[in-house]
């Protein structure tokens, strides 16, 4: 079973690695290939939602490196590759090529998205999860700056990218403390862990999901991320990436709970984001800055469902809404490459222009304004019904943040389906060149899409919204009742009536989504800009000086020393050598006169006494004789001269 968790996961991520390395000699093969590997993962992750397959790898001592496909899982992971698949789909068609060129590039990236997005899914600790996360994170910061002559593009990539990292370290800090406490970092563990422990780990996860999540007071980087191109913004905001911060505080909604604070903490910052960015999206002027304050607003239901512990209303939520905001931004990618601009004042009537983009593209805004019987109508409502038993207040907000939902897709809707202005005052093609065209291949992933956000409500509504609670466990929470669901049904027809009738305010103080990026930069990037500045000077002034005048002092002692040497050392080396050589030569000459001499005498000496030694030695008697003879008398002498 495990092979088909590293099917999932190693297909996309090796047909990736293969584009991005091959280049422009695998242009003709990247949109067939990427197509096929993610069909193949859209069939492989409906067989693992049905068979559960997991592994478990050591990793470090007390955290392995798990994945498998549970209850929530199985739920998500079908969704987010088939909405990978109709957005790859879309993008390989040749109107949006020019969006995405070079293809090998842009093909090979989303694949390794796709993997990264896949493991997140299905990570069981946290070790996979963090290492998922950071792929993840980095295809998100190349992919928004895939066109990367255009500096802000990039720009916008690094803005995203830095400001999801910052709040990546929470789970950076999640991860230690969960090794710390000793439990294990297995997601089911984290409940266990001691009390102060557990507090820290459900700190870092949750602020690693609200930055993912763009939720406040981190949403900014959403409306930056609206730069790349049309394809991205489809997927990595409706089904991937921004939907991950959601899926995570799904997943950990157990550890919310249990520590008394993150649960509130959670569900507080989820409807205040869904009030404070629809009045963001109110004030947009372009069509996909719209579509980004809205992610952010109904991943705030996601998030508010988290906290609150309605892990099947906030999971319904979260797939409808995949299904519906890809729609829409596949439109908004469609009219883009048609028209040449996004910009809500020139695509009035462009619903008329093309009648079956302009229905799907309805569908997909009723959905998203909470129109019965459409998918976000019940899933929103779902949520809702746990906030009014948990608290009246969030209730009351959650219900504001409704009619604000369906107040701005009643604002995209009038424009685009108005009747157009004559041709002469259209503004086209102020951001690229249009084709003024949209083709079949470019329609058949919004009707899927548009089938999706029709039907997908029932994920909410008996009897499938009763089996769902059941499949993932969560039988106690909270049902919308029927009058709950006619009161959202009729609210959000009442603020579509009233935005047809007199239109909507446009605040400009909200249209640069409250100064969020402004505040970001003013109250962190700047000061650590200044402290970095502050350190530079310090190094410049203090350290970079100090390490001059040290190199100046030990460059002084080295000529001091090499003077010393030159005229001290050297000359009493050169005396003692010349010394030296003197008693050698001295040596030499007593050795030959004195010692040579004294020996060669000694030998010369008894060479003699030897010769004359050896002239008695002749055999004769007479001579034996005449020597006892003198040897008795010379013994004779001695004795005489002892006594």
């Amino acid at each position: 079973m495990s092979a088909l968790l590293w099917t999932l996961v190693g297909l996309p991520a090796l047909a990736g690695t293969l584009l991005c390395l091959g280049g422009r000699r695998l242009t003709r093969i990247a949109a067939p290939l990427s197509v096929t590997v993610v069909a193949l993962i859209t069939v492989l992750s409906v067989l693992a939602a049905v068979r559960r397959p997991a592994l478990e790898l050591p990793f470090i001592t007390g955290a392995g490196f798990g994945l498998a496909v549970d209850p929530l899982s199985a739920v998500v992971l079908p969704t987010v590759a088939l909405v990978a698949l109709l957005v790859l789909v879309f993008a390989s068609t040749r109107d949006i090529a020019g969006e995405v060129s070079p293809p090998t590039r842009f093909h090979g990236l989303m694949l390794i998205f796709v993997a990264a997005v896949v493991v997140t899914v299905t990570a069981t600790t946290l070790p996979a999860l963090l290492f998922a996360w950071e792929v993840m994170g980095a295809m998100s910061y190349a992919l928004i700056g895939f066109r990367r002559q255009d500096q802000d593009r990039v720009s916008a990539g690094l803005t995203a990218f830095l400001t999801t990292r910052t709040a990546d370290l929470g789970l950076y800090g999640a991860t230690a403390a969960a090794l710390a406490a000793g439990t294990g970092a297995a997601f089911v563990e984290l409940p266990a862990a001691e009390e102060g422990w557990r507090h820290v780990i459900a700190a870092g996860v949750l602020l690693a999901a609200l930055g993912k999540a763009a939720q406040l007071p981190f949403s900014f980087w959403l409306s930056r991320a609206m730069e790349g191109p049309s394809p991205v913004s489809a997927l990595l905001h409706s089904a991937a990436m921004v939907a991950m911060g959601g899926y995570l505080l799904l997943r950990v909604a157990p550890l919310l709970q249990v520590t008394g604070w993150a649960g509130a903490v959670t569900a507080w910052v989820g409807v205040l984001t869904a009030l404070v960015l629809g009045v963001v999206a109110l004030a947009q002027k372009d069509l996909k800055q719209l579509l980004a304050a809205s992610t952010a607003a109904q991943l705030g239901f996601v998030v508010l469902g988290a906290g609150l512990g309605a892990v099947a209303g906030g999971t319904a939520h979260l797939i409808a809404h995949a299904a519906t905001k890809a729609l829409l931004f596949l439109v908004a990618g469609a009219w883009l490459s048609a028209l040449g601009t996004k910009k809500l004042r020139a695509l009035r009537g462009a619903a008329r222009r093309w009648p079956l983009v302009g229905v799907a593209f309805t569908l997909g805004a009723l959905s998203l304004a909470g129109v019965a019987p459409l998918a976000l109508w019940s899933t929103k409502d779902a949520v809702l019904a746990a906030a009014r038993e948990a608290s009246p207040g969030l209730y009351v907000i959650g219900l504001i943040a409704s009619a604000l939902s369906a107040a701005y897709a009643g604002k995209a809707l009038v424009i685009v389906w108005r009747r157009p202005r004559p041709a002469t005052s259209l503004n086209y093609d102020t951001e690229e060149q249009g084709s003024r065209r949209i083709g079949l291949w470019e329609e058949i992933p919004l009707l899927v899409l548009a089938a999706g956000a029709t039907v997908l409500g029932v994920l909410a509504l008996p009897p499938v919204g009763t089996t769902l609670r059941v499949f993932l466990g969560d039988e106690g929470s909270s049902t919308a009742s029927w009058w709950e669901l006619v009161l959202s049904a009729v609210l959000a027809l009442a603020v579509l009536l009233l935005v047809a009738r007199v239109g909507v305010p446009e605040p400009r103080w909200a249209a640069r989504w409250f100064g969020l990026e402004r505040a970001a930069h003013v109250l962190v990037v700047a000061p650590v800009l200044s402290l970095a500045r502050a350190l530079a000077r310090f190094d410049d002034h203090v350290v970079d000086r100090g390490l001059l005048h040290g190199a100046a002092l030990v460059a002084r002692t080295a000529r001091g020393a090499a003077h010393v040497d030159d005229t001290h050392v050297d000359r009493a080396v050169t005396a003692t050598s010349r010394g030296t050589s003197a008693a050698a030569v001295a040596l030499e000459r007593a050795d030959t006169g004195g010692i040579d001499a004294v020996v060669r005498a000694v030998g010369r000496g008894a060479r003699r006494l030897g010769a004359l030694a050896r002239r008695p030695q002749t055999g004769q008697v007479h001579q034996y004789y005449a020597q006892a003879a003198v040897f008795l008398a010379a013994a004779l002498i001695l004795l005489l001269l002892v006594r």
